[in-house]
């Protein structure tokens, strides 16, 4: 296992974390309560012997029943690792629900500290109407004075400004945790957050490498492009690379379903080196990208020339959604990711078809008559 310093701590953190949202359930509900506890511990049981260290979980994950196995799981192994949790912030009605919520959660785990404590999912509006309002700060720092939790920081699902307002608005941040991956890199924090926040002295640690499994399996094009290059790597070890060859990363999380995930990723991290990407690689990862792209169906850059919509309509959202569905041949995820990330009120159907921002693309998009496809495919049921 390699190992890496995390920010300005005098701690090296594994470069692999186990993300503890996908662990392996019997009914096949990837993110569901039906935890299989038995292969669940033996995974997590072999990744503290080949190594990581860093252990990344939630309150909400699993049904609220993650916590309870990694808790299981580190029993007479607490002393080898960081456990990393998160406070589920769009629950915060009232200050006071930070520290029941706290509690609750060392008691799921297992122990009397939390070493790494996230403020979950912050946007701008949770930074301001929750984080701030419910002076979220204040409670964190009392609990880090009286042990409850060592170190604190957020993780992240929102655009750069917001991220750099985030970032800037707290002087005692020790890491964040982005989405990041080589199809990633101008969406959220993309690569200027990860910039930002390595330049403030903050551990980064990586969520999504993978796209949720998406860039394990990529669609023939792609694949004709790994599968013709002279460096012989698995789809899944060419993104995770690419992520370790940067060395502001300081750790990828990868969440694993079952052995052979925890084993292949394992000996991903065994080989990792930073700054080790020469001309074929860098040469490779452009094709991959440029592959995925081309199978986008709406020519949006996302270069916001027609925002704002007076009708509130996020169009570069909108399209950005639309067009994953086809890249990753993933409908049934761009539909989440249209109910779960854009407003209601910003979503395909309120278009009024009123054509203002069709003046305004450089690309000439007929605005207009996309969005009822848009909310036709990512709307439904």
């Amino acid at each position: 296992m390699q190992y890496r310093k995390f920010g300005k701590l005098d701690w090296q953190a594994s470069i692999l974390g186990f993300g503890c949202m996908r662990l392996p359930t019997a009914d096949g509900n990837v993110m569901g309560g039906n935890i299989i506890e038995s292969e669940a511990l033996r995974m997590i049981g072999q990744a503290v012997d080949r190594g990581v260290n860093y252990f990344d979980t939630a309150y909400v994950y699993h049904e609220g029943k993650s916590e309870m196995i990694l808790g299981k799981a580190l029993r007479g192994r607490r002393d080898k690792v960081r456990i990393a949790t998160k406070s589920p912030v769009w629950q915060i009605e009232k200050a006071a629900d930070f520290d029941r919520i706290l509690n609750e959660q060392l008691r799921k785990l297992q122990t009397d500290r939390i070493d790494f404590y996230l403020l979950h999912a912050l946007d701008k509006r949770r930074w301001s109407d929750i984080v701030l309002k419910h002076k979220l700060l204040e409670r964190a720092e009392a609990a880090i004075g009286d042990g409850r939790i060592r170190h604190l920081g957020f993780s992240f699902h929102d655009n750069y400004d917001s991220f750099s307002e985030i970032i800037s608005g707290y002087d005692r941040w020790t890491f964040c945790q982005i989405q990041y991956n080589y199809m990633d890199t101008e969406n959220q924090a993309g690569a200027k957050g990860l910039e930002l926040a390595a330049a403030r002295g903050l551990a980064v640690v990586i969520m999504e490498p993978l796209l949720g499994g998406r860039l394990a399996h990529p669609p023939p094009p792609v694949r004709e492009v790994i599968d013709r290059c002279k460096i012989k790597r698995p789809a899944a070890d060419w993104a995770l690379q690419w992520l370790w060859n940067q060395p502001d990363v300081s750790v990828v999380l990868s969440g694993m379903s079952n052995m052979g995930q925890v084993e292949a990723n394992l000996d991903s991290a065994d080989h990792a080196r930073g700054n080790s990407f020469g001309s074929v690689e860098v040469e490779l990862i452009a094709e991959m990208q440029q592959r995925y792209r081309q199978r986008a169906a709406i020519p949006c850059t996302q270069c916001n020339y027609c925002m704002p919509c007076p009708n509130g309509v996020d169009i570069p959202a909108n399209f950005g959604i639309y067009n994953d569905a086809f890249l990753y041949e993933d409908i049934p995820g761009a539909r989440f990711k249209y109910k779960i990330f854009i407003a209601e009120t910003a979503r395909a159907d309120a278009c009024m078809a009123c054509h203002d921002c069709e003046d305004l693309c450089p690309q000439k998009i007929a605005i207009s008559q996309w969005m009822p496809k848009v909310d036709a495919l990512l709307g439904a049921a």
